[in-house]
């Protein structure tokens, strides 16, 4: 692709897409729905401050979609890596909390591998002239 802004941009939303629908299905798990009419999913307490923080990780990957587009490049190269890195070590360390689901490997996988990818694409256009 041509224009670095714009693939970054689709790879975000690609990401985003798959976080969401993971949640969704997540959703439709028995097991885990009877957790979160409790209040307590894995174990962890899902209060309001643990809603607020899963905000917060949510909004990265909504606000990439936008920053890949306008921020100039080096600043979007370094926040591309600071953003694809809080959002892979987010996702490997959610392996291991809990029992990890089939579905929730495979959509961590995807995860995983796409922010990785984000990662070393922005890497590698910050060294480029």
């Amino acid at each position: 692709m041509k224009n670095k802004r714009d693939f970054l941009s689709i790879l975000w939303v690609f990401v985003t897409l798959n976080y969401l629908y993971c949640d969704l299905i997540g959703l439709m798990d028995s097991s885990l729905l009877k957790q979160y009419l409790t209040g307590k999913v894995e174990g962890m307490e899902i209060n309001s401050t643990f809603l607020f923080y899963a905000g917060i990780l949510m909004e990265i990957p909504i606000a990439m979609v936008l920053f890949s587009k306008i921020l100039a490049k080096n600043i979007n190269c370094w926040t591309n890596i600071f953003a694809g890195s809080i959002k892979t070590s987010v996702m490997v360390t959610t392996l291991f909390i809990g029992k990890v689901s089939e579905y929730y490997m495979f959509f961590a996988l995807i995860e995983i591998t796409t922010t990785l990818f984000i990662i070393v694409y922005a890497f590698k256009w910050l060294q480029q002239k």
